[in-house]
């Protein structure tokens, strides 16, 4: 199978691991078929917006056929680079950074925070987690980087420090940056920014609970 070349939207990109999730799913249930519905009902989608975001891929299935389990999982692991370790760096210690360092990426998906940094002065700095990561001083960040493959950041650091440690970052080689600070970076358009706003999407969750209460 061959991916088209063309941009697709964002709202599809989103919803690319959860397709290969459900795949995982389907596989380890011995499920070899799976139609458009039952990929949609998995997720909570309708079946058209799964057939549409499949679409921007190529012939991935038949009509009438469903689409081949084994086959899906093999393709969005490979579209995701699911078959490679993805090394992570943190910068961050802070409440967010440590649930973080000890969330078990690697248990779902093929991603490892190997590293992480905080300002020189913090308690953490010169540690080493349960899991083996060591915690640098934000010092050596150029220094370890520069040493290292790790091409993926995870920026949990104050909103007034996110775009001057973004640009250490990039400054080192790193091409992804997922960032919980919520302010907008500037970074070249070679590197990759995701955002996770937490009070947003717990805002957007409270408007949908309110609509849902007026609505009864």
């Amino acid at each position: 199978m061959e991916v088209r070349n063309q941009p697709i939207p964002r709202a599809t990109a989103k919803r690319l691991s959860l397709y290969y999730r459900i795949f995982k799913r389907f596989n380890t249930e011995k499920i070899e078929k799976a139609s458009s519905k039952q990929i949609a009902e998995a997720i909570g989608i309708d079946a058209a917006t799964v057939r549409r975001d499949f679409s921007y891929f190529g012939e991935l299935g038949r009509r009438g056929f469903g689409y081949d389990v084994k086959k899906l999982m093999t393709f969005f692991a490979d579209l995701l680079n699911d078959n490679n370790i993805t090394y992570v760096a943190l910068v961050g210690v802070g409440n967010m950074g440590k649930a973080l360092l000890h969330y078990r990426f690697e248990e779902r998906n093929k991603m490892k925070i190997v590293m992480a940094f905080d300002r020189d002065e913090h308690e953490a700095v010169g540690t080493t987690t349960d899991d083996g990561i060591p915690i640098y001083p934000i010092s050596q960040l150029q220094e370890k980087l520069s040493e290292s493959e790790v091409k993926t950041a995870i920026l949990t650091v104050p909103s007034v420090k996110a775009q001057e440690v973004a640009n250490q970052l990039v400054n080192t080689g790193i091409k992804g940056i997922l960032s919980f600070s919520p302010v907008n970076l500037s970074v070249p358009k070679d590197v990759v920014v995701q955002y996770v706003d937490l009070t947003s999407e717990l805002q957007t969750l409270l408007y949908f609970m309110n609509r849902s209460e007026k609505n009864k």
